[in-house]
């Protein structure tokens, strides 16, 4: 396969054509219900053939396969990198790395909980079910979780409880505190998940406590480690969400190497560099997560890592080049936007992720940024080179076509059931 990008004057038929694919095998693989394209679009090519285009050099062959020069011109018998229009070079099949995947489901209707399940399982070792709420003096909120649990475990995907600070107001910092500082709190706390994964039968939890204060640091990881002494005994898992941090300094109520040494594994959360209450800028930028990876590495095992990517963006409406409002959309959302105000999409090769800009029938002008398939499949490179335990999204819910094709054309997916 290749990710070919969309150029003024294409369309299905003309792309289809110049590659020799079939336009039903382009439409399944994007998700795409209609024939319409918009420039600098993203769109998987299925194919192991790629055929020379005028202007084309092995290093933009190599961008668009996601495979090596090295590879290409060994696998073709290459002697030099010139290039022949209509020349058929061979896409070798990637070897397939092995990894844990974990994506968070959040339960809706039973029949599209049950389709959730059943259509992302196999790129899945883990589905984060979302979420209970810690309440105050150590309690859990209830949830709808049956058929999410059943569907999942039918699946074999293994079900992880994600408990969460989040209030009413927000992810809450004082009730993070509270559970801390009190031995008795906590205790109950950690009692109570034992007793929700045990009877709900979930294969273990996902700790998803954010805005931890500074000071507060050791003793959430002194939580996370007794609560892996209570749920290991029975062969439960303990997995927590992290924030993304570059440094010591960034998010220091995070403990990277403390946390990474007391849980199974952690998910970090490698998106939202910005979001709805910053400025516009790339949602998921790679050269950031590189950086976040490289500190990471550094504090704890590799293998522990699922890095955490996204399935949105965001469309950010400004005012005199200030930020008015801002929502997330997804992956295809941002694309019919792009369709619709009939714009074209750009490309950041730094940060490895699309944007566009657009004016509003009332003059405001919107700044889109997003992840797309380019974005997606450098990102699984990353997780490759770097040798992670593996990858997972949030959330599903969200629509990327794209997004399942690429998870299993880079991996192959381990089973823990």
């Amino acid at each position: 396969m290749f990710v070919y990008d969309v150029k003024y004057g294409d369309s299905l038929f003309s792309i289809a054509r110049k590659y020799r694919v079939t336009l039903d095998s382009l439409r399944i693989v994007n998700g795409l219900t209609n024939a319409t394209l918009v420039p600098g679009q993203a769109l998987i090519v299925p194919s192991n053939v790629y055929i020379v285009q005028p202007g084309d050099s092995l290093y933009q062959i190599s961008r668009m396969s996601f495979i090596p020069v090295p590879t290409l011109r060994l696998w073709n018998g290459l002697q030099t990198d010139t290039l022949l229009i209509g020349m058929e070079l061979y896409l070798p099949p990637r070897e397939k790395y092995p990894e844990e995947g974990l994506s968070y489901l959040i339960p809706t209707t039973p029949e599209e909980t049950e389709s959730t399940a059943r259509t992302f399982s196999p790129y899945n070792t883990y589905f984060g079910i979302f979420g209970y709420r810690v309440t105050e003096g150590g309690g859990l909120s209830t949830l709808d979780d049956e058929v999410a649990i059943r569907a999942t475990r039918e699946n074999r995907v293994a079900p992880l409880a994600t408990i969460t600070n989040l209030t009413p107001a927000g992810f809450s910092p004082e009730l993070t505190k509270q559970v801390l500082n009190f031995p008795e709190i906590r205790n109950r706390l950690i009692n109570n998940i034992f007793t929700l994964v045990k009877e709900k039968n979930y294969a273990g939890v996902n700790i998803d406590f954010e805005r931890v204060p500074a000071d507060e640091r050791d003793l959430y990881t002194g939580f996370l480690r007794a609560l892996n002494e209570r749920l290991k005994t029975e062969g439960y898992y303990t997995s927590v969400a992290l924030p993304v941090k570059r440094s010591d300094d960034e998010y220091p109520g995070y403990d990277y190497g403390g946390i990474g040494s007391v849980v199974d594994f952690v998910f970090i959360m490698a998106y939202d560099f910005h979001e709805a209450h910053s400025g516009p800028g790339p949602v998921a930028p790679i050269d950031q997560i590189r950086r976040t990876l490289d500190y990471a590495i550094r504090q704890m095992n590799r293998n522990k890592i699922i890095l955490g990517v996204p399935r949105y963006g965001y469309d950010w409406t400004m005012d005199n080049g200030n930020v008015i409002s801002a929502k997330a959309v997804s992956v295809a959302a941002a694309t019919n936007t792009a369709m619709q105000y009939e714009v074209p999409i750009q490309y950041s090769t730094l940060h490895e992720q699309p944007h566009f800009s657009y004016w509003d029938a009332e003059g405001h002008r919107h700044f889109v940024w997003f992840e797309d398939a380019r974005a997606r499949a450098a990102k699984f490179q990353v997780i490759v080179s770097y040798r992670l335990r593996g990858v997972g999204a949030w959330q599903l819910g969200l629509n990327f076509p794209q997004s399942a094709y690429l998870v299993a054309e880079f991996f192959a997916q381990k089973r823990v059931l």
